[in-house]
């Protein structure tokens, strides 16, 4: 059996969406919530496999399984943009890895297939934040202002999908997601059709974004803005999504959106650098224990609430 092992995030699932488009397989889809990266154990406990690719989850983090695939010599295609840590040399093992702040892996998978699906590549950029990167492709491929608009809008809405705690907290399945996508031959056609999951999503965040505009932040100051969310699913939700905009309407600033967790003692963090530094999101993050992510755009799973001030300490002083 061959596993696809992908990020339940916008990125991850377009990323998968162009391979699959291109190179049809019969696989076993192994995803989870945008924050859920610790996929590839999942997979490595499976005494069934005979091929795996890992899409857009850190090498960094599943390091451990991806070595015990390799040592039972079963073939690994593993294409991402986060913090790799040491990349095994073996022969069945094919990296496609690039941790710059502008690089996505849909991206990455587009540039893997000559672009063959661009216009689906530039929604999977559009939804990971990347919206230079995203325009540079969509003025090669000859994209109209009003094509662009509706792939930023789909991008940011598979994206928004992603956030939650479980999969119980998303209006689709990430897996259910993927194979729904995967039987229009473009991006365009959801728009067309007034039952695709383009238009469920839609009207899930416009009710899940009106809880927002109540919302003032806790810290807001010359280098930074933090906000601090409830436990409730729409601001679960809502969360990744709500930290790109802030990102985008204030871009020299660094955002934190801070959603309190159902145990009530932690919060679950995001973390976006300044859209004009992107830089420093993982360096702020790993300061604290179950922190992670990249330069543009890091996290903090469990960071408990008596560490909330020391928190915004040290992103502040980080970007001052």
């Amino acid at each position: 059996m061959h596993y696809d092992v992908f990020n339940g995030d916008a990125d991850g699932i377009i990323a998968l969406l162009q391979l699959r488009k291109a190179q049809p397989k019969d696989s076993t889809l192994v995803t989870g919530v945008k924050r859920d990266i610790a996929l590839l154990q999942q997979v490595a406990a499976k005494s069934d496999v005979c091929g795996v690719t890992v899409l857009d989850i850190s090498m960094e983090k599943n390091s451990e399984p991806l070595y015990t695939l390799i040592d039972r010599d079963i073939p690994v295609f593993y294409c991402d943009h986060h913090r790799a840590g040491e990349v095994p040399q073996a022969g069945n093992f094919t990296a496609l890895i690039d941790i710059d702040a502008q690089m996505c892996t849909s991206l990455l998978i587009s540039q893997h297939l000559g672009h063959r699906y661009a216009e689906w590549a530039v929604a999977g950029i559009y939804g990971d934040n990347l919206f230079t990167t995203a325009e540079t492709l969509a003025n090669e491929i000859g994209l109209t202002i009003g094509q662009r608009a509706f792939l930023k809008e789909l991008g940011t809405l598979i994206n928004y999908n992603g956030y939650g705690a479980t999969v119980d907290d998303l209006h689709i399945p990430p897996a259910k997601l993927f194979s729904m996508l995967l039987a229009y031959d473009s991006p365009f056609d959801l728009q067309a059709d007034l039952e695709s999951p383009y238009y469920m999503l839609k009207n899930g965040y416009a009710q899940d974004y009106a809880y927002i505009e109540a919302l003032e932040p806790v810290e807001n100051n010359d280098v930074a803005m933090v906000y601090v969310l409830p436990s409730e699913a729409w601001a679960r939700r809502i969360s990744g999504v709500f930290g790109n905009a802030l990102a985008n309407q204030s871009p020299a600033k660094a955002h934190a959106v801070m959603t309190l967790n159902q145990n009530q003692l932690d919060y679950t963090v995001s973390v976006r650098a300044p859209l004009e530094n992107r830089t420093g999101a993982d360096e702020v993050c790993c300061q604290f224990q179950t922190g992670g992510g990249r330069k543009a755009a890091a996290g903090i799973n469990q960071l408990p609430c008596a560490a909330r001030d020391e928190f915004i300490s040290v992103l502040t002083a980080f970007y001052r």
